[in-house]
């Protein structure tokens, strides 16, 4: 790795840094001052036998700005401190047989390390690996863990992303818990936060402004630099964390946040690039997934560009937002903001989500004044889209951190998992779901003085908007994001395990996830050797048919997502593999019922 504390294989340790608005800079080593030799092209390095691993060094940039390294393994006083060195190679793994697993096998589950147990780190998560294993999940995903001020925070506030924060362990426990992982099968992703900085704890401007452009604006300011003067350094910088956290760390893969914030005119873009770097490194021996957040909705990366590059540079897959905002409106029938987009005709919005990916792939849209969005995702693998009714955007964004069993039609969350998690995209699962946990997941931090006071203004005020909030002190009930008691609320409560209404949303969950092992996972095999088709029809206002297509076999949904019972059609299969009603029995279904049905054709 070109920056950072490294240990070279005769026991010294090089320090290095591109620093190229800094005149001069030391290395503060054992409260020492050693001078750093400019290199060239804005490089400071200084190789040494006097440190070792778990040394602790700051950068003194100008003799007068201490700062910690920018990519620095780990920070044991959090983002103020110093920086620790670390040997990557003094963890012993015993995962050398370890490939990873196809993305067809992908059932995904987002955590939070601080809330997803009791310990609140990565230990904690290790405990519950057995658990989730059982549960029919496939790929844990956790939030952001690159270092952020404080002690408790989403993660997208990171301003290290090399270092693990302290908050969850030493980086060997995060070793521990990916190893522990893949010894049950389970897969391990980490999503990460290129787009910007957290506002407490980043010194780059200090000695490399080149990290950041006036040319581009993103809603937290100036826009990182991966196009103009300096950017081929600030462009290795990222590269190289994602080869970082997939090397070092054994992870099998990443989800990149709000992509359509990284601002990039270069020829080659930031992500093909990435891709394209990961894809001839560490994902030549096993299997090494990358996922994308984009809220525009930009097809083109998941498909093998044509002149981009020379070599596959291509994502996995896109959280689709579209199929959770139409799912959210029928099962709540609340359409604020950016649900007015897909309450016009859910039943339809959902079969096309289902069959090709997008729903917006260019037309306009309502809730953007009009605006065309996205591009045409027809063609595509259902693969390319994760689905979900719930994740940490949409549940921590509401007010007062409400999952959807909390304010929706429980049968209608029902019917809509069951057709969830046994489509043929990947389903993502948010912690605690699948018992139908009550806890809600708020929006937290832990920021201090003046910012604090502004996040927590911001954070209200923008429910302002919303009619149970125009009044000032109803805006005043919603949790402070700085108070540790809005952080703790969020923790999940595992003893609620052993009441019943909790027991039945587990079962239901692991027996479709069962299934969905059982029944289409095969299918996706298939597919994957024969291509797909897919299409779907709707009926009686709220039906909804879809169809999936391989050379020998259709999966075929039927559902009527409504609150009425309505006729319907036979299936064209009688293999029926699910179903929440007789369909022997006539020819009505009942109110928010599902049927999943495989025919294999001779």
């Amino acid at each position: 790795m070109p920056f950072g504390a490294e240990r070279l294989p005769d026991g010294a340790v090089r320090f290095r840094l591109w620093a190229p608005a800094a005149e001069r800079l030391d290395l503060l080593l054992y409260h020492t001052t050693r001078p750093m030799p400019a290199i060239g092209d804005g490089w400071f390095e200084l190789v040494t036998r006097d440190a070792a691993p778990g040394s602790a060094y700051y950068f003194l940039v100008n003799g007068e700005t201490r700062v910690p390294d920018p990519a620095s393994r780990f920070q044991p006083s959090d983002v103020h401190g110093p920086s620790e060195v670390i040997d990557p190679r003094a963890f012993e793994w015993k995962d050398k047989a370890w490939r990873g697993r196809p993305w067809n096998e992908a059932v995904i589950y987002e955590l939070h390390a601080g809330t997803f147990s009791a310990q609140g780190n990565f230990s904690g998560v290790e405990e519950k690996l057995d658990y989730l294993r059982d549960l029919g999940v496939t790929a844990l995903e956790l939030m952001p863990v690159a270092d952020f001020f404080g002690k408790r925070n989403w993660g997208y506030d990171g301003v290290l992303p090399y270092a693990p924060d302290s908050c969850y362990g030493r980086p060997e426990d995060l070793k521990r818990l990916v190893q522990a992982a893949h010894s049950r099968g389970l897969m391990v992703m980490l999503d990460v936060v290129y787009n910007h900085f957290g506002p407490e704890g980043n010194f780059l401007r200090a000695y490399a402004p080149q990290f950041f452009t006036s040319r581009h604006r993103t809603p937290w300011g100036e826009a990182i630099n991966f196009d103009g003067e300096g950017s081929q350094v600030v462009r290795m910088f990222f590269i190289h964390n994602a080869l970082y956290w997939l090397e070092e760390f054994h992870l099998d893969g990443l989800r990149f946040d709000a992509v359509h914030a990284i601002k990039d005119d270069s020829s080659l873009h930031i992500l093909p690039e990435l891709a394209e770097s990961v894809r001839n490194t560490v994902g030549q021996d096993r299997h090494i997934h990358l996922v994308l957040e984009n809220e525009d909705n930009a097809a083109r990366y998941l498909q093998e560009p044509s002149g981009i590059c020379a070599s596959h540079c291509s994502y996995d897959a896109q959280w689709n937002d579209d199929i959770h905002h139409v799912c959210h409106v029928l099962a709540s029938h609340e359409q604020d903001g950016y649900y007015e987009d897909y309450a016009k005709d859910p039943i339809a919005a959902l079969g096309r989500c289902l069959t090709e990916g997008f729903y917006f792939q260019g037309q306009a849209s309502s809730f953007r004044g009009g605006a065309p969005r996205g591009e045409i995702s027809r063609g595509l693998s259902p693969t390319n889209f994760i689905s979900f009714l719930q994740n940490h955007d949409q549940v921590g964004n509401r007010a007062t951190g409400g999952r959807i069993i909390s304010f929706a039609n429980w049968d209608a969350v029902r019917a809509l998992m069951a057709i969830l998690l046994l489509a043929p995209s990947p389903p993502l699962l948010f912690m605690g779901e699948e018992f139908g946990a009550k806890t809600p997941f708020l929006f937290f931090c832990d920021f201090r003085g003046e910012l604090a006071k502004a996040v927590t203004e911001g954070r209200r005020a923008e429910f302002s908007k919303f009619k149970e909030f125009n009044d000032a002190s109803a805006r005043d009930s919603i949790p402070d994001p700085n108070a540790e008691s809005t952080f703790l609320s969020s923790k999940l409560d595992w003893n609620s395990l052993g009441e019943s209404e909790q027991k039945d949303w587990l079962k239901f969950y692991s027996d479709l996830l069962a299934l969905r092992q059982k029944a289409i996972v095969p299918f996706l095999s298939q597919a994957g050797e024969s291509g797909l088709t897919s299409g779907y029809s709707t009926f009686k206002n709220s039906g909804l048919c879809a169809r999936w297509k391989t050379a020998n076999q259709t999966l075929q949904l039927i559902s009527n997502l409504s609150d009425d019972t309505i006729d319907f059609a036979r299936p064209e299969s009688d293999d029926e593999i699910y179903a929440t009603f007789n369909t022997a029995a006539g020819h009505t279904m009942p109110a928010w019922s599902v049927g999943w049905y495989l025919n294999s054709e001779l």
